[in-house]
């Protein structure tokens, strides 16, 4: 395993700790609305906390980009390496009892994916990736599913709740999917979304208006999989644009087929 990675997945194991006890007493939860429909709990800031501790510990001169706290140690980074973290993706799951949920941490070098991991506490699943050393789950290789037929194939998305002025969008990108696709799904992590992709149990995925830290991980992971990821041009601008779409070379293609009625609609 990457050496950093090693270390990332002491960091994600350490907050799962912290996402189960929380899990485990839900209604003692305080949460609050930092915009509509958007929830921030005292377990998402406790997991980054102490990812943040972890990391930090051991790579003092790296900074550290939040989802809850922004940027950390800027003003010591070495320029070469930068840590990309989601403490909990999923939150709104977790806060309702449903297990769909993951603490995603991914390391850029340079600005490039470097490494990646993405943990569900409460199932016990780890993604991991390394660029140029292939993706695992639980540390068996993995690889993206064969599906050539669309009509055989289930879809995941996203809905862009925090951007209400995007929900148009959606709508028609849901309806022109479903001409060639027969089943989408929302199963509310993008995380896991994109690794469920990675070891076939989605044949793409698609959504809009994410954060670097909801995808960083999984993109790699992803990739290492065999899976085609761009944003919805083709292109490799995903955490610059907040778009995803991937799918094995079939699915991919026939995925961004499918959204361009919609997005040429709406533009």
């Amino acid at each position: 395993m990457h050496p950093m990675l090693t270390i990332a997945k002491r960091a994600a194991e350490e907050a799962g700790r912290v996402i189960q006890q929380g899990y485990r007493q839900l209604d003692q939860i305080q949460a609050q609305e930092k915009s509509p429909g958007d929830f921030v709990s005292i377990v998402d800031q406790r997991a980054e906390q102490v990812i943040k501790s972890v990391l930090l510990d051991k790579f003092p001169s790296h900074s550290i980009l939040g989802e809850e706290s922004g940027e950390t140690n800027a003003e010591r980074n070495d320029g070469q390496y930068q840590w990309v973290i989601d403490p909990l993706d999923g939150t709104n799951n977790f806060l309702h009892g449903i297990a769909q949920f993951a603490v995603s941490i991914a390391l850029l070098k340079n600005g490039k994916l470097e490494a990646g991991i993405v943990y569900n506490p409460v199932t016990d699943e780890t993604f991991t990736a390394a660029k140029g050393q292939g993706a695992q789950l639980n540390g068996r290789k993995i690889r993206a599913g064969g599906q050539k037929e669309p009509s055989r194939a289930i879809i995941g998305t996203g809905f862009p709740f925090k951007s209400p002025e995007l929900m148009p969008t959606q709508k028609a990108c849901v309806s022109s999917v479903l001409d060639t696709f027969p089943d989408i799904r929302r199963l509310g992590s993008a995380a896991l979304d994109i690794c469920f992709v990675a070891c076939g149990r989605l044949d793409g995925f698609y959504e809009m208006d994410l954060q670097p830290w909801d995808m960083a991980a999984g993109i790699l992971i992803a990739q290492e999989a065999g899976v085609i990821v761009t944003d919805f041009n083709d292109k490799q601008n995903m955490l610059e644009n907040g778009q995803v779409a991937c799918g094995n070379p079939h699915m991919h293609k026939a995925l961004l087929t499918a959204l361009r009625p919609a997005l040429q609609q709406s533009i």
